[in-house]
């Protein structure tokens, strides 16, 4: 099979962080959030990236792609016109993969991990399934300030459900959410997702009924957790939950930044990545 594509979404505004934290520097060497992640995909396999950006800061994103990868990386570049989701975000980039394959999704913000994505590169090309990366909770979470996360029922390595919790952090009882749903203390291995997916080609068509739906109801956006967690309920879609030892580290808050930035200057000083961006190319 050939070399799986990454969908890179970078049409994020960035409102709580303040700026544009994809290209946030997080690397020993300064090197952004997003040069990070495509190096890790390329190194995990992947042929080919395809960055969804807006219209406002997609140009700075170029640019900076254009001068910081590798010449003959293989990357593409779609625009998401307006801020309406990333089942939306997602479809802005169809007319650059091929049709007929499957594909992965990450955020452009998530430092997700060497052992992340070889397990999404590896299921893609072996296997071509829908499917999700679990992270440990205790390995999802940055600071102290709440967050949202995608808490992943498994059974027998196959996604159940996924449902969204909100103001999750930890205090001393633990790992907690404020969203008035139960449970509200989590266990530290409850396992996330950090939208890091893979896709079969068939889900072109759901995304494109979900947005649909979405236009006729006006609804303001439709969320990639939330197409799969109703297909999931109507047994409609089977997701492969694919477990990884990674930590995923990324930059919501701007004081996440030095904080992310010691976990990156860790996973280097552990031979856990590469000191550089791109060095093994």
């Amino acid at each position: 099979m050939t070399d799986p594509t990454l969908v890179i979404l970078a049409a994020g505004r960035a409102r709580r962080y303040g700026g544009v934290k994809q290209l946030a520097p997080v690397g020993i060497h300064g090197e952004a959030v997003i040069d990070l992640i495509a190096s890790d995909a390329y190194l995990a396999g992947f042929g080919h990236i395809v960055v969804v950006v807006n219209p406002d800061t997609g140009p700075l994103i170029r640019e900076h792609i254009a001068t910081s990868w590798p010449s003959d990386a293989r990357v593409s570049f779609a625009v998401q016109e307006t801020p309406i989701g990333t089942v939306h975000a997602v479809l802005s980039a169809q007319s650059e993969l091929d049709a007929t394959s499957a594909f992965g999704v990450a955020n452009a913000d998530d430092l997700y991990g060497h052992d992340a994505m070889m397990a999404l590169g590896n299921h893609l090309r072996d296997v071509g399934s829908n499917c999700v990366v679990g992270f440990y909770l205790d390995r999802a979470l940055v600071g102290d300030a709440p967050v949202t996360r995608g808490v992943c029922t498994v059974e027998d390595g196959m996604l159940v459900s996924i449902t969204e919790r909100r103001q999750v952090h930890k205090n001393p009882e633990g790992f907690v959410s404020d969203d008035g749903l139960e449970p509200r203390t989590l266990a530290n291995d409850t396992r996330v997702s950090m939208n890091l997916w893979g896709f079969e080609s068939s889900m072109w068509d759901e995304f494109q009924r979900a947005m649909t739906a979405a236009e006729a109801s006006e609804d303001a956006e439709v969320l990639l957790p939330e197409i799969v967690g109703a297909g999931l309920a109507s047994n409609t879609l089977k997701f492969a939950a694919l477990t990884t030892s990674s930590y995923c580290v990324g930059v919501t808050h701007a004081q996440d930044l030095p904080l992310v930035q010691a976990d990156v200057k860790f996973q280097v000083e552990n031979n856990l990545r590469p000191e550089c961006a791109f060095s093994k190319f």
